[in-house]
């Protein structure tokens, strides 16, 4: 294992380069990170462990004394076209909610959207209900990403699992394949 590096905020006791520890995160993520065409964005990513009883939002920002407003919430969504349902992913930050019903909708060209229910987005994406996150996702979809969250310095979010987040660069985000950055996309 890597050296310790210091988080750029909360209280974690230690952080350490994402790549480093690929078999603390779920498969996609790993995967993801190794396979990333932008090296130096993966190579961005911190690892933070966490304890999984604590990896609701509230509870995680006051345990970590993490700021929710670098804390970023991926939410898979459902949208049907035509008889059709496609997935899409949303990334907005943890005090904001993201606009399914205008936004999301619109920018999918969907007649109808809605937050795809827990079962269908865990077994989509391989990752965990309470830690799902952009980076892995599958290759097809696109990933909304609010514009608040792209010009953050850094933001917080899921391993793939409930144990652990991912630290990185806002502007990182916004390199991941598929990656979309919307403005208006939460509020």
């Amino acid at each position: 294992m890597s050296e310790p590096v210091p988080p750029p905020f909360g209280s974690f006791p230690t952080a350490f380069a994402a790549l480093e520890v690929c078999d603390d995160l779920a498969a996609p993520v790993a995967d993801a990170l190794k396979n990333w065409d932008a090296r130096d964005a993966a190579a961005s990513v911190l690892y933070v462990d966490t304890d999984p009883e604590q990896a609701d939002t509230a509870v995680f920002c006051a345990a970590y004394d993490t700021p929710p407003e670098l804390s970023a919430n991926c939410v898979v969504v459902a949208a049907k076209r035509v008889g059709e349902v496609t997935h899409a992913a949303c990334l907005a930050l943890a005090t904001t909610r993201v606009d399914v019903n205008r936004a999301v909708r619109t920018h999918l060209g969907a007649r109808k959207a809605s937050f795809a229910p827990m079962d269908v987005a865990v077994e989509l994406t391989g990752m965990e209900y309470g830690g799902i996150t952009p980076v892995g996702l599958p290759a097809a979809w696109p990933l909304l990403i609010d514009e608040a969250v792209a010009a953050a310095p850094y933001v917080l979010v899921g391993s793939g699992r409930r144990r652990g987040k991912l630290i990185l660069p806002g502007r990182a985000l916004a390199r991941l394949p598929g990656a979309q950055v919307l403005p208006g996309l939460a509020g």
